[in-house]
């Protein structure tokens, strides 16, 4: 079956039960220009989408806007929400606005068999009673501040010192009561390119955890068809403050539950990185990781050096530790590289930020039960944290995470899926057999 354009512009109609793909697109109504008015609306056409063809045969597809479902409610009965976006390729995305927590990330494997790929609950109560910071947004300030303190404008700040590696206190993830513990507000929106996303905004009050200034904050995830989970972030302040937010999701490319990530093999684009003090706190220098075991610039598999007799990996039980990516320039570019051999599913990671955390879920260790009811064991996640350096408002040397008045911090990174479908090892991407 031909499609014929007869004319500049064109609407074509989807039902939202089916996104468009090459196939679908012929099994729905082309209609003429004098179509493209008021009639036909969301009111008088519920789950429609909407795909107006220009004669060159480009398509913006204007898809329904994913709905707020209940998900239950905290503690003190503020009600919690959840999102759904999909695409036409298989994959789906749930995130509340309890902590902007993406609670399942579905995506199918070599053999087309989805399985869901972070960790996580299946109740708001249970992220309520425990959790490692499953698949949230932390913030204000991502990752550590050394002794719960920092200094700006001449006057010093006093945080929550809410960890202590090594015996050596700090302030984790913005303190005791962080992004990842608020109720956002959430809304339903599609993207320019047709995608379905959510926006998830908040407003952290001047004094919140230590921190100064009211930050405006807002947090867009959105899935297209490239199969990439996008996280756009923008903040405004009326007081100078430290500012370092990031997404916090474990992975498991074998599917939540299903053992450990050691097999998993892993690229970073980064051929320095931060090392820490037994408190895990940056030095201040940047190392090369060059003849180390924080040299992932080619594809290694994550358990090949865990156990290296090397002091860095003793003081965080393995990697928990900040790369320096190559790219400082504030464009978007290539920050790492997965694959998982068993299934063939593969992920990419981009970002505009300079550095990236690299953690191998040292800190599971089997007492807390995940979406499938299987326990979460030793090393059964890993993260990777797009964000600034840990420690910046006391590192002068690092690059600065002071947002100020009139200024609007922008950050974006993508999480892009995809598969090898031929099981050779050795590289992330996907490949053709010889």
């Amino acid at each position: 079956m031909k499609t014929y354009i007869k004319s500049p512009f064109e609407l074509r109609i989807f039902s939202t039960k089916t996104r468009p793909t090459d196939a679908s697109k012929n099994l729905f109504r082309t209609l003429p220009p004098p179509a493209l008015s008021s009639a036909f609306t969301q009111k008088q056409f519920p789950g429609i989408a909407l795909c107006f063809v220009t004669a060159l045969g480009t398509c913006a597809l204007f898809a329904e806007a994913p709905k707020a479902e209940p998900f239950g409610k905290t503690t003190d009965g503020t009600a919690v929400e959840v999102f759904t976006l999909t695409n036409s390729n298989g994959m789906k995305l749930r995130a509340m606005t309890y902590g902007a927590i993406v609670v399942s990330l579905e995506t199918p494997d070599r053999n087309g068999k989805a399985a869901d790929i972070v960790l996580g609950y299946n109740t708001v109560d249970e992220y309520i009673k425990d959790t490692p910071y499953f698949g949230a947004i932390v913030g204000r300030y991502g990752n550590r501040i050394a002794n719960g303190k920092f200094s700006l404008d001449g006057k010093e700040y006093m945080l929550a010192t809410n960890n202590q590696p090594g015996g050596i206190k700090c302030s984790l993830h913005g303190g005791l009561k962080g992004f990842d513990k608020v109720v956002w507000k959430g809304e339903g929106l599609v993207t320019k390119d047709g995608s379905q996303g959510v926006k998830f905004s908040y407003v952290s009050k001047d004094g919140e955890e230590g921190y100064p200034g009211n930050l405006k904050l807002s947090v867009t995830y959105s899935l297209n068809d490239k199969n990439e989970w996008k996280i756009n972030y923008a903040a405004t302040t009326d007081k100078a403050t430290p500012v370092n937010v990031t997404q916090h999701s474990y992975f498991n490319l074998k599917g939540e539950g299903n053992g450990d990530i050691l097999g998993h093999e892993l690229m970073l684009a980064a051929s320095k990185f931060t090392p820490v003090t037994a408190g895990l706190i940056p030095t201040g220098k940047l190392l090369t990781v060059a003849g180390t075991p924080f040299d992932f610039t080619k594809p290694t598999a994550i358990g090949e050096r865990v156990k290296s007799d090397d002091e860095q990996m003793k003081f965080g039980g393995g990697y928990d530790h900040n790369w320096v990516l190559d790219n400082q320039d504030g464009m978007l570019a290539m920050a790492a590289k997965v694959y998982e051999p068993t299934t063939g599913r593969t992920m990419e990671v981009l970002t505009t930020e300079p550095g990236i955390q690299f953690y191998c879920g040292n800190f599971l260790d089997g007492k807390l039960s995940g979406k499938a009811g299987k326990k979460y064991e030793f090393r059964n996640g890993f993260c990777l944290e797009t964000q600034h350096y840990p420690d910046s408002p006391n590192q002068p040397n690092f690059p600065s995470t002071i947002l100020k008045p009139g200024e609007t911090l922008t950050s974006t990174t993508i999480f892009r899926f995809g598969i090898n479908k031929y099981m050779r090892c050795g590289t992330p991407d996907p490949v053709e057999p010889k």
